[in-house]
């Protein structure tokens, strides 16, 4: 606790919290509704995103948001219309978000710490206003899914039934996955867009070994990722190593407890 004394490490403690509430809610949509590799996808439009707004000198976070969105809002009807699977269309839009961020980044002069602050994450360095940014997403996703919690547990469960149900399920659908687009971009200054798409799967695939409730589901993909934060924090700051990785790290040894000791397995066993 006496190192909570410094400012800078108060400010990655805070931002360790809110990124891992937000990771861990909008990771549940993605695991719940097998959409995995969409949560990678939409990271590296946010990245993309966040390099073109320090290429043309904007805030790269409102560039992240709105590259993160463009890319949610896109790939689905993709996969609607393009009678393409959603993984091929989620592949599809993958590439051309990795092929125009590393675009970007070449573009840019050499030696520019903030676009790899971005890359790798630099959660000892979030400011006060990107930490009330944090909070203020997290408040905003809580809020939303406090209000509409039932028709989000249908569509995240079976979005077919809650169609047939009469709950507009293609408007939650893409409600939650600009949930998860935000959720990445303001999360980007913490973890970094390689890593971000770990904090988000790891804790909630974590809690889905642990329980079938969606309510326990959402609650343990929170403290899976708010306890890979600080745990992550906490090694790097002892061990003098990258923060980011070794947050992942910790998601991932969550991860591999939670198999562990899954009920699950155990009764498949």
């Amino acid at each position: 606790m006496g190192l909570l004394q410094h400012e800078y490490l108060q400010n990655a403690a805070l931002a360790g919290f809110f990124s891992g509430a937000l990771c861990g809610i909008v990771g549940v949509f993605l695991v719940t509704m097998q959409a995995s590799f969409l949560g990678i996808c939409i990271a590296h439009a946010a990245f993309a995103g966040a390099l073109l707004g320090l290429l043309v000198e904007l805030n790269p976070m409102l560039g992240a948001v709105l590259f993160s969105i463009a890319a949610a809002a896109v790939v689905g009807p993709i996969a609607d219309r393009g009678a393409l699977a959603p993984d091929a269309a989620i592949g599809v839009l993958f590439s051309v978000m990795i092929g125009v961020a590393f675009l970007i980044l070449g573009m840019m002069p050499s030696g520019r710490p903030e676009a790899l602050s971005l890359f790798w994450g630099a959660i000892l360095t979030v400011s006060r206003s990107d930490i009330i940014v944090l909070g203020a997403v997290l408040l905003a996703v809580v809020a939303l899914l406090t209000l509409f919690f039932r028709q989000v547990q249908v569509v995240v469960c079976h979005r077919a039934i809650a169609a047939a149900a009469g709950i507009p399920a293609t408007l939650y659908f893409y409600g939650m996955l600009c949930a998860t687009g935000v959720s990445i971009a303001v999360s980007l200054p913490s973890v970094g867009g390689l890593l971000v798409y770990s904090l988000v799967i790891n804790p909630a695939a974590a809690a889905y070994q642990l329980t079938y409730n969606f309510k326990l589901l959402l609650a343990l993909a929170v403290l899976f990722g708010v306890a890979s934060c600080w745990i992550g924090l906490a090694l790097s700051y002892v061990f003098d190593a990258p923060a980011g990785a070794v947050i992942v790290l910790a998601s991932a040894a969550l991860f591999a407890a939670a198999c562990v000791f899954s009920p699950k397995r155990r009764r498949r066993a």
